[in-house]
């Protein structure tokens, strides 16, 4: 339950930032991936702290949150542009693209591979 509180939270800041910096017409894959970077520190710190009460090595979960977000950012960035410049959606709806591709790979990542056997 906490890691969807968590993952939510982090969704709904991803889709606000990546909303705002596209109305303000920051390009979509700059955009989207400085909004995916500020998600990032958020929920890393929130999951660390809350959801897995700091139960598992900093050391070895860091660098996995890391290269999975990495990943995650990019492919943010890569949906961002295509919804914005093959498809020409409205910020909107390539906000709300961004936010299901990314939340879906960070779930993916993070409970497969990065938080796995830490709780």
């Amino acid at each position: 339950m906490r890691f969807l509180i968590v993952g939510g939270g982090a969704a709904a800041l991803l889709f606000v930032l990546a909303y705002l910096f596209r109305r303000m017409g920051t390009p979509p894959f700059i955009g989207n991936t400085a909004a995916y970077a500020i998600a990032f520190v958020t929920a890393y710190s929130a999951h660390r702290g809350w959801t897995f009460g700091g139960a598992h090595s900093h050391r070895r979960v860091f660098p996995r949150y890391l290269a999975a977000q990495f990943a995650c950012a990019v492919l943010s960035g890569l949906v961002g542009y295509i919804f914005t410049e093959t498809l020409a959606a409205p910020p909107v709806v390539m906000s709300a693209a961004v936010t299901a591709a990314a939340s879906i790979g960070s779930y993916i990542l993070s409970s497969r591979w990065v938080f796995a056997g830490a709780r």
